[in-house]
């Protein structure tokens, strides 16, 4: 049944984002139109015992997590109104479980993330005034990365910017198809996608010269020398200008993205490990992004971080537990200097969650679903179950899925027990991760299984707690 007043009220908000007007996020006047008309954050707050007269600030609120909080509620209960009659379309995401959770979403949630696009498009890649040809390169379907790039670029193509989308997704015969016989015909070549699939895609590719080829990333830490030899190979122009990184989730769509001037304090950073570890408490290069916290309340929660935002699904507090951090414009640039012009937006920080999985091609791998490979009948005796997941880079710069397995007490390594783990393995991932089968390419999923002695002193110390990633 058609609804005129939610088309009035959706027109009215697209007209707002167009001219360029967008409100701003204040925290307390959403957790009261929570309160008003969410069912299920009420409820959260009575099971937290905190009465909604009570809070005066952020720090009266209970933090969020998927556990407490969506896996606890009804979907329709955590929308607006617990109907899901607001929301226009649904994404998901694969949990540890292979069980995906749904985010339902309108076409006004878009807007802060089309706002982050923006900032890309027209602060580095200079969009107003170049033919764009974007090619969306992620995964197409229900996952969120690729139908929620391809409405973002059509958002800015509504608001007045000269491009033009096409949606191949992770085929890579078909984006070469259409860069091959599209690209000529514009000013610039934008890929968007994960970036070890980027990368494949460009390799593949070979003459890129004359396109002008822009990349925007997403899902993974990348190295600095990582953009500079990837920038090479598809003969762009600069890497700094180049190039973005957008740190997003499937909760709430992209939190932050790159900028050309967090993009030269980065590689400022990478060449400065002390004045890294200074600024992050870690060697290690994260992500380095900047965002707007009128649309995305970012906060730190013992040494990760939570966010607020509006959306379908409100969100407030709500902890996402990547490993990260947030340090204001001044004093980022009074630490690193002088790096040019850029919006004087604060900086958020992100490891990710290393502690609880690790990403690649997009797609986050969880121990769990590693876990359960390594307890097939005909494997679990030769094993303890412990190991380490990880990502490596390879001497072309090329990912691949490594994992260190522990062998059972007076168990010896063999080639043939190797191969037989990274099968087992790569089966049960398949199974158990929707993301890991959509994300990853075939020749990409079998799992490098390096395997070592019970206790080994450098993956399997005995008596210390033991971490199943890096």
């Amino acid at each position: 049944m058609f609804d005129e007043a939610r088309a009035e009220r959706t027109a009215s908000g697209l007209r707002d984002f167009y001219a360029g007007r967008t409100r701003s996020l204040d925290v307390l006047d959403l957790f009261g139109r929570m309160v008003e008309r969410v069912p299920a954050y009420r409820a959260f707050l009575d099971d937290h015992g905190v009465a909604p007269g009570s809070v005066r600030s952020l720090a009266d609120i209970p933090v969020m997590t998927k556990r407490n909080y969506h896996q606890r509620y009804d979907l329709a209960a955590r929308c607006w109104d617990g109907t899901l009659s607001g929301c226009d379309m649904v994404a998901v995401s694969s949990g540890s479980s292979g069980k995906p959770t749904v985010w339902p979403r309108s076409v006004l949630d878009e807007r802060a993330v089309a706002a982050r696009f923006e900032q890309v498009f027209d602060g580095g890649f200079r969009a107003l005034e170049r033919k764009t040809l974007a090619v969306v390169c992620f995964a197409l379907g229900n996952w969120v990365g690729g139908m929620y790039t391809a409405d973002a670029c059509r958002h800015l193509a509504a608001k007045g910017y000269p491009i033009t989308v096409a949606t191949p997704g992770n085929n890579v015969d078909e984006i070469l198809r259409v860069v091959g016989e599209l690209g000529p015909l514009f000013d610039q070549v934008v890929l968007l996608g994960y970036p070890p699939f980027v990368k494949n895609v460009i390799d593949a590719g070979k003459d890129w010269a004359g396109l002008h080829v822009k990349i925007v990333l997403a899902g993974e830490v990348f190295s600095e020398q990582w953009r500079d030899l990837v920038a090479a190979r598809a003969a762009m122009d600069d890497p700094v200008t180049d190039s973005a990184s957008l740190y997003g989730t499937a909760d709430a769509g992209v939190l932050g993205n790159e900028t050309p001037l967090s993009v030269r304090i980065r590689r400022f950073l990478a060449d400065r490990p002390e004045v890294a570890t200074s600024l992050f408490g870690d060697s290690r290069l994260p992500t380095l992004v900047q965002y707007d916290p009128r649309t995305r309340l970012f906060e730190v929660v013992d040494g990760t971080l939570a966010f607020s935002a509006d959306g379908g699904v409100p969100l407030l507090r709500y902890h996402i537990a990547d490993e990260g951090g947030l340090i204001p414009y001044s004093r980022m640039t009074a630490i690193c200097g002088e790096h040019g012009e850029g919006p004087e937006l604060p900086f958020a920080y992100v490891f990710g969650r290393s502690l609880f999985t690790v990403s690649f091609f997009g797609a986050n791998v969880y121990p769990e679903n590693v876990t359960v490979g390594l307890e097939r009948p005909h494997v679990a005796d030769r094993v303890t179950g412990k190991f380490v997941l990880r990502t490596l880079e390879d001497a072309d710069r090329d990912r691949k899925l490594s994992i260190v397995v522990e062998l059972a007490p007076g168990a010896a390594p063999s080639d043939e027990l190797a191969a037989t783990l990274a099968e087992s393995i790569r089966a049960e991932l398949l199974r158990l991760n929707s993301e890991f089968a959509h994300y990853v390419p075939a020749e990409r999923r079998l799992p490098e299984v390096l395997l070592r002695a019970a206790g080994d002193p450098e993956f399997f110390p005995p008596g210390v707690k033991h971490r199943y990633t890096r």
